[in-house]
């Protein structure tokens, strides 16, 4: 890279790398602007400027020595009304490169992508269109080839939005990307993709904020490394319903270490360098208010079946509380979650009867009004989407069915919401507007436009994307999945493991025992998407890994003892349209035990209920009995032990939710469980390498009775588990090697 000394007595030197050309200004801000995009550079003071809008003049919002509100102001003031429907749009899911099918697909110069010829990093047509025709500018990826195809489609994105009117950059955002690949080997040495953690769960089960924090600022400078410059997480309902699917993607379910934890996560996020704002800084968006956790029964809100969150305690502050006390009370100078997105469901009793995105109660009176948040709100996707069934994964307007599409934006605006998931269209927006200034008047309704619009800008120059937006690939390639990030990862994994049984101290065991690993049977399912898999038989863990601990043989009889690998019971999502054929309701039970399981002790009325495509309100399910998918891993589990004999068998359980341990505990002399770990992991603390010291951050309940009988909005309210050793499976209980933790995590949270 040429240095070229640009004027004599200005404050700043230029560099060019390909097409981008680096600006640095002496004691000021560092400046990137693409070569093919028309922008320029203004002097003034001697200091350097990007003339965005190409216009020859500096305006306020070019001017990086003011404070963002002031360019913030300036911009959304000269910005059109389609600019602003723009900005006010966060678009579907974006894979780079595009699929050449189903959900996601894309085209390139009106090919798939293999057909093409184009790179993995080239913009698609339907992003050019979205970019230049709906004015958007933000951005949601998922799969990316590689972080040098990330970095470089940034750069490409960057260039063609730069080259628009006004160059308002792209903010990038991403959903949590950082889990472990169980079937990799750890190898400090060796890079990755990207670092390897424990979801949030598992770094909860740490009971560690400190942990918490310093993944933020690992996970916040290899998003900045990937172009990345929002995060849509962390995911920080209260799990007080042990049911719900989306469990695993909070951190827990006692309110002072899910906020401790929230606090946490943002902080590492938003901070550079334990600091301010700046380029290592990523947006958080914070989700979902006012807690998505209280679904009724566990019924998920991403379908119409799941679309109530109940309060049977009346207790609504716990789950508040993570956002309140947590992520708007950061310790940092950035003080408070950049961006909030609500739930899909009705929230029961709190303000009108639609979803949380349109519920101008939760959102304007009590989120802006009553706790003060002033940053931005945007719905969750696809909630101003059309939806035909309660069953399929469609559009989510619970409550608003009978508006249109533009009526349905406009009641979100007019709620206090600021932008639109997953939309990539700025017509129903546009017509929104309209319809406001039909109620308000031209000069209201475009005041209120701007407002939104200033707490969008806000969120895209304070990480410094204005200034410089483009990575060096390089770079890039270095930082992301780097050794030190990666150990980081897998010490975090590591402390996330929670021992729960340890009969006779069964753990640890010497390396190179010789070890029986029964294979899983894993059953056909559907996905969300409708997507089937074919039964298959599996080895349960990375076999090459185990190997290298210990001597693999094939029989029970040869071993010296067994490992079992199962997951926690998958015990469906609380509705099956075959009940409707036979007549029922749809609604049945969700099972957290392997075997059968019949509701007969569940509410005779549902707490809440009603859609415009079903014909009754009851939603209860009482008296129906459910099959759990996943029923051969018991089996799995007691077989086992049966062939064994008196030889110890350990178990490995990957839980995604609480489950009922009753049915396999007695079988097995260690218990293992975690939420997503490297295999690499679970050998090293079970030859002792490495010593267990993670708590349960959640209960695990006694039977299926006490989970019927718990209420949804309260934790820690199940009878949990007692096992043969006489140790309850509470919140806060794990053990290490010489028995019960009772430390100072315990002494705080329990």
């Amino acid at each position: 890279m040429g240095v070229i000394l640009t004027g004599c007595g200005e404050k700043y030197t230029t560099e060019v790398k390909e097409n981008i050309i680096i600006v640095s200004n002496e004691d000021g801000a560092t400046l990137g602007y693409s070569n093919t995009s028309g922008v320029t550079i203004l002097t003034k003071d001697r200091y350097a400027f990007k003339d965005l809008n190409k216009n020859g003049a500096l305006d306020d919002y070019e001017d990086w020595r003011l404070p963002v509100a002031e360019r913030a102001k300036d911009l959304a003031g000269k910005m059109s009304l389609e600019d602003i429907a723009g900005l006010m749009l966060y678009s579907s899911h974006q894979s780079l490169p595009g699929r050449s099918r189903g959900f996601g697909s894309s085209t390139y110069k009106g090919k798939p992508f293999p057909e093409s010829g184009a790179n993995a990093s080239d913009l698609s047509d339907e992003q050019k269109k979205f970019l230049k025709d709906d004015h958007l500018r933000h951005v949601l990826i998922t799969s990316v080839e590689s972080p040098a195809v990330a970095a470089q489609w940034n750069n490409n994105a960057q260039a063609f939005a730069e080259g628009l009117y006004l160059g308002i950059p792209v903010n990038t955002s991403s959903d949590p990307r950082h889990g472990s690949d169980s079937y990799a080997e750890f190898n400090a040495g060796a890079g990755g993709d990207i670092s390897m953690w424990p979801g949030t769960l598992g770094i909860a089960a740490t009971f560690d904020p400190e942990l918490m924090k310093q993944f933020g600022e690992i996970g916040s400078t290899e998003y900045r490394a990937l172009g990345i410059a929002t995060a849509l997480s962390p995911q920080i309902d209260l799990a007080t319903e042990p049911r719900w699917s989306r469990f695993d993607g909070t951190m827990g379910e006692d309110p002072d270490l899910a906020t401790d934890l929230a606090r946490a996560y943002v902080d590492g996020f938003q901070s550079t360098n334990g600091g301010d704002w700046g380029m290592h800084s990523v947006n958080a968006m914070v989700k979902h208010w006012p807690g998505g956790g209280p679904e009724e029964g566990g019924r998920d809100g991403h379908f119409g079946y799941g679309a109530y969150a109940v309060y049977p305690g009346k207790n609504i502050s716990d789950h508040m509380k993570p956002f309140t006390e947590g992520a708007f009370k950061l310790d940092g100078p950035t003080k408070m979650a950049a961006a909030v997105m609500p739930y899909y469901t009705i929230s029961d009793g709190e303000g009108e009867k639609v979803a949380n995105g349109y519920n101008k109660y939760l959102i304007t009176d009590v989120l802006r009004g009553k706790y003060g948040y002033e940053g931005v709100l945007c719905t969750d996707w696809g909630i101003t989407r059309d939806m035909t069934s309660v069953s399929k994964f469609e559009g989510k307007p619970f409550g608003v069915e009978n508006l249109t599409v533009a009526e349905r934006h406009y009641k979100a605006i007019a709620a206090g919401m600021d932008q639109f998931g997953g939309n990539n269209d700025m017509g129903p927006v546009l017509e929104a507007y309209k319809l406001g200034v039909a109620e308000l008047g031209e000069t209201a309704m475009r005041a209120r436009f701007e407002e939104s619009a200033v707490r969008l800008l806000t969120n895209i120059f304070r990480v410094g994307l204005f200034e410089n937006p483009y990575l060096d690939v390089a770079e890039t390639t270095k930082i992301v999945g780097n050794s030190e990030y990666m150990k980081a990862g897998y010490d975090a994994q590591l402390k996330s493991i929670v021992m729960l049984k340890n009969h006779n101290k069964t753990l640890p065991l010497k390396e190179k025992m010789k070890v029986y690993v029964p294979q899983r049977y894993v059953a056909p399912s559907t996905n969300w998407w409708g997507i089937t898999s074919e039964p298959k038989t599996v080895d349960a863990f990375n076999m090459e890994v185990v190997a290298k601990y210990f001597d693999v043989v094939n029989t029970p009889e040869e071993a010296d003892f067994a490992l079992v690998g199962i997951h926690s019971p998958d015990g469906g999502v609380g509705y099956d349209s075959a009940d409707l054929e036979k007549g029922g309701n749809g609604y049945v039970p969700i099972n957290l035990q392997y075997g059968d399981y019949t509701a007969d002790t569940a509410r005779e009325v549902s707490l809440a209920g009603g859609s415009p495509l079903e014909d009754f309100t009851n939603r209860s399910y009482k008296g129906k009995s459910v099959t759990t998918i996943n029923t051969t891993d018991m089996d799995l589990v007691n077989d086992t032990k049966a062939k064994m004999g008196d030889k110890p068998v350990i178990v490995s359980v990957k839980v995604s939710k609480p489950m009922v341990f009753a049915e396999i505990e007695p079988n097995a002399s260690s218990i293992l469980v975690h939420m997503g770990v490297q295999d690499q992991a679970l050998m090293e603390i079970i030859t002792g390498a490495a010593e267990p010291s993670a708590l349960l951050p959640f209960q695990m309940p006694a039977d299926m009775l006490t989970v019927e009988a718990q209420f949804e909005d309260v934790p820690r309210d199940m009878k949990p588990y007692t096992d043969a050793d006489g140790n309850t499976y509470d919140f806060a209980y794990g053990l290490n090697w010489n028995g019960i933790i009772n430390d100072a995590r315990v002494k705080k949270y329990k």
